[in-house]
């Protein structure tokens, strides 16, 4: 149950996430994030037996921050 609500809630972030109407930078930013953070977060939530948490909370920053740095290079290139 734990892991298809997490794999759920991906899908959901990157559909809604999608949608938005955001500089291309931010959208590439919070998917390269996302997918990034979530592999680093699954290797690293196996290690203690927690690979779906591991995957979303690692996904969720990911996103979070890939987007934060993809939207600071809109502004700077006027989006």
């Amino acid at each position: 149950m734990n892991k298809l609500f997490a794999l759920l809630t991906v899908a959901a972030a990157f559909t809604l996430q999608s949608c938005s109407n955001q500089g291309p930078n931010t959208n590439s930013g919070m998917a390269t994030g996302a997918l990034l953070g979530a592999g680093t977060g699954a290797i690293i939530g196996h290690q203690s037996g927690h690979t779906a948490e591991g995957a979303l909370i690692g996904g969720a920053g990911g996103a979070l921050i890939g987007g934060a740095y993809g939207k600071s290079q809109d502004q700077r290139q006027g989006y």
